[in-house]
């Protein structure tokens, strides 16, 4: 790990509104997600939407970090 590099950084803050019918203990996962920093936002209704929110936005930043190197 690179050094003054915070463990919690806030490009990888997301907040997750899970949906009043969601039913997560039964495999019901949907609502709304919101990266913090670029404010993109989509709505899943899956855990597997949700992961892949995740996934696209993380990997967008990595690629442009490794750009700016």
């Amino acid at each position: 790990m690179r050094k003054n590099v915070p463990t919690l950084p806030a490009k990888r803050a997301f907040v997750v509104q899970l949906h009043a019918e969601a039913e997560v203990a039964q495999g019901h996962c949907k609502g709304r997600v919101e990266h913090i920093v670029s404010m993109q936002a989509t709505h899943f209704e899956s855990l597997e939407e949700l992961t892949a929110f995740i996934v696209q936005i993380l990997t967008k930043q990595e690629s442009e970090t490794d750009a700016e190197e």
